[in-house]
């Protein structure tokens, strides 16, 4: 299995640290709250809310960086060094977008985004 394909796991599994956050991050989460989790994570505030809503944007993206990891694996135009470097960008850019959401930090937040879905444009283009 290639690096990038290893990354797809690693961006699964990032959304569920941001909700693992929310929920036990703080006081109330319990046998109670499980049974209608989200109706709890919607009444969070400050940066649990912030950390479900980053989960939330990772289950959006992750879907995209999987298609465009497989499709440029079966296009086979780009080296897989390549592939590699793309898919472990899009992961930085993802702990990072995670970190900056926690700590409220819009604009670099955003940039992070931006970057996260500039490597995944880039996995079709190289292998186009």
């Amino acid at each position: 299995m290639t690096l990038a394909y290893w990354c797809v796991l690693i961006a699964i599994v990032l959304p569920y640290l941001a909700t693992a956050s929310a929920k036990f991050g703080g006081a109330g989460y319990g046998p109670r709250a499980n049974s209608d989790p989200r109706a709890f994570l919607a009444g969070l505030q400050g940066w649990r809310q912030r950390a479900n809503n980053a989960q939330l944007n990772g289950f959006e993206v992750t879907p995209a960086f999987a298609a465009a990891v497989i499709i440029a694996h079966q296009a086979g135009g780009a080296g897989q060094a390549l592939l590699d470097q793309l898919a472990i960008a899009f992961v930085v850019s993802r702990v990072l977008y995670l970190l900056c959401y926690l700590a409220d930090w819009g604009p670099t937040r955003s940039l992070l985004w931006f970057a996260g879905m500039a490597m995944i444009v880039a996995l079709f283009v190289v292998s186009a």
